[in-house]
């Protein structure tokens, strides 16, 4: 259907109504919320009147630090570094910027299943080596690189949440 001057005029009464644009399209029948919404930006309508179902929003309560706990990741399917866990393990100092020492760094050669296999720069390169560090029981990689490599499920899908200001 098309946009009457009548279902534009019926539109800009049911939005400073409050109505939602599903209850709008709804009311005017043959089109759909995203073409309501789409038509109360192209007007340039704005201000609305609250619907009587919305409450005010409730400012939310600051919490306490004693209400913020950290929570140790998920060692689902990782036996070995639930064991490091478990028995407080002391892990290996965490490494900053891949700053592996000459003596640690190994190259695929001198890989052996005792030595970590995370890959350190670009393989095409000739400074391309593995941290070489101590790995964590049947695991690949040391303690530090296999909390990289091996994060809980929340902490992914929190990462890959887009930025919003």
């Amino acid at each position: 259907m098309s946009w009457t001057d009548e279902r534009v005029e019926l539109l800009k009464k049911l939005w400073a109504e409050g109505l939602s644009a599903s209850q709008i399209a709804a009311e005017l029948g043959g089109i759909t919320r995203n073409a309501v919404i789409g038509k109360v930006h192209r007007l340039g309508l704005s201000g609305r009147a609250k619907s009587s179902s919305s409450g005010a929003a409730r400012p939310r309560k600051a919490r306490s630090s004693g209400m913020l706990r950290v929570q140790r990741p998920s060692m689902r399917g990782n036996t070995a570094l639930a064991h490091a866990y478990e028995h407080d393990i002391e892990p290996e100092p965490e490494l900053i910027e891949n700053i592996i020492p000459l003596g640690q760094r190994r190259t695929i050669l001198e890989l052996t299943e005792d030595t970590c296999r995370w890959p350190i720069g670009d393989p095409g390169s000739p400074d391309f080596f593995f941290c070489g560090g101590h790995t964590l029981e049947s695991l690949p990689y040391c303690a530090y690189h296999s909390r990289v490599a091996y994060q809980p499920v929340n902490d992914r899908r929190r990462d890959r949440r887009p930025f919003r200001s």
